[in-house]
């Protein structure tokens, strides 16, 4: 499920490319007091995944600008709607970095993965290929792991990425399947690089943006896929990585 929130800017700011860290802290900070907060803390994967804030450009006061923040868990995402909710009624700005706004209105989206679906990537996909996988895929390096890159594998990425969504499966409804591949027909656009921070450190992330099609997906591919579509697909979703789109 999808919470689509519309912000209405309340001051001229330049567009933050360096956002990603910022709407992670104002997301967890909706989080602190509750049950969903010590989940950071756990091992595992966080499950949920959030969009740039659209456009993205150069913002005018009085702008309205969208962010969609998505999950499996539908009481967290109901959790997070009511907390949202009720800043649309306080005079307190959200704060995002430099970025000033005002809730304007929070609502519910739903996406369904059906037959003949496409997917495209509405942030990059980052995947790390540890170093215990490099004589595998050909891979030249000292350091412990090294980000998918187009000079890569290509085989590399769709393996880690379908590994990937099924370990979340597997997390979320507590199940045990083999890894599959889970893809039938993809489109590498580009490589993206985005400097994150962490910890106050600058981090230069390499990611991929792509877009993934389907003919027939059989019952169990479905829920995978559609799990990966509103946790997040690859890894740092919770950073604001991999969140996916359904094409109209």
């Amino acid at each position: 499920m999808r919470i689509l929130l519309k912000l209405k800017s309340l001051k001229n700011c330049a567009y933050d490319i360096k956002y990603y860290n910022k709407v992670r802290g104002f997301l967890y900070e909706l989080q602190k007091h509750s049950k969903y907060f010590n989940k950071h803390d756990n091992t595992g994967y966080k499950l949920y995944s959030f969009s740039n804030i659209l456009p993205p450009k150069d913002i005018i006061d009085g702008d309205v600008r969208t962010l969609i923040i998505s999950s499996p868990d539908t009481d967290f995402t109901y959790f997070l709607y009511g907390k949202l909710s009720a800043m649309m009624h306080s005079p307190n700005p959200v704060n995002i970095g430099e970025m000033q706004f005002e809730i304007e209105n929070v609502s519910f989206l739903k996406t369904f993965i059906r037959d003949n679906s496409a997917l495209i990537t509405g942030t990059p996909i980052v995947m790390r290929i540890p170093k215990e996988m490099y004589e595998k895929w050909s891979i030249v390096s000292q350091r412990p792991y090294e980000y998918w890159r187009p000079e890569h594998d290509f085989n590399a990425f769709v393996k880690q990425l379908s590994d990937n969504l099924v370990k979340k499966y597997n997390q979320y409804y507590n199940k045990k399947i083999q890894e599959q591949n889970l893809f039938e027909m993809f489109k590498f656009k580009k490589p993206v690089c985005v400097h994150r921070i962490e910890n106050g450190i600058e981090i230069k992330t390499i990611g991929s943006l792509w877009e993934f099609k389907f003919n027939h997906i059989n019952p169990e591919q479905r829920m995978i896929l559609q799990l990966g579509l509103e946790s997040g697909f690859g890894e740092l979703n919770s950073s604001g990585f991999g969140f996916m789109n359904v094409v109209k």
